[in-house]
């Protein structure tokens, strides 16, 4: 990632859960997450944006201030989950930016066409990236269950 985009994605307010369970009694969830916390423990789950089965997770909280890029993540049917470092773009891509893991079926670089300025919206762009997300879980379910 070139380093104006960076740049450009730093100081995103954070989209924290407070009912997200944390190990320390002075750190978010996030930073001290208990032994068995899932990836992206302490992030916001958006259960009201789902999209065959998938529900968007943010960490760049646009609601809160909008923003052309950002960092979220979405969790499977099965309740693993994936990164997505998000951009909108009228140009579509979906680009590996991290492989798949035990702990999660990799981060992903991907194109939104809509603001994220609503829950409408993030659901409309759940739905347009949704093929690729499927398609990528069922290859890491398929070799996590090989294994």
């Amino acid at each position: 990632m070139p380093d104006e985009k960076k740049q450009a994605r730093s100081g995103h307010p954070l989209a924290l859960d407070p009912f997200d369970d944390s190990s320390s009694q002075s750190e978010p969830a996030f930073v001290a997450k208990p032994t068995d916390a899932p990836v992206y423990h302490g992030f916001e789950i958006l259960s009201d944006v789902v999209a065959e089965g998938f529900t968007l997770g943010k960490i760049t909280d646009s609601e809160a201030e909008p923003c052309e890029e950002g960092d979220a993540f979405v969790v499977a049917p099965d309740n693993s989950r994936a990164g997505l470092i998000w951009g909108i773009s009228e140009k579509a891509y979906f680009r590996e930016v991290l492989p798949p893991d035990a702990k999660r079926w990799g981060v992903w670089d991907v194109s939104l066409p809509n603001a994220m300025t609503s829950r409408e919206n993030a659901r409309k762009n759940l739905e347009s990236i949704v093929p690729e997300l499927r398609r990528r879980w069922e290859e890491w379910r398929g070799i996590k269950l090989n294994k």
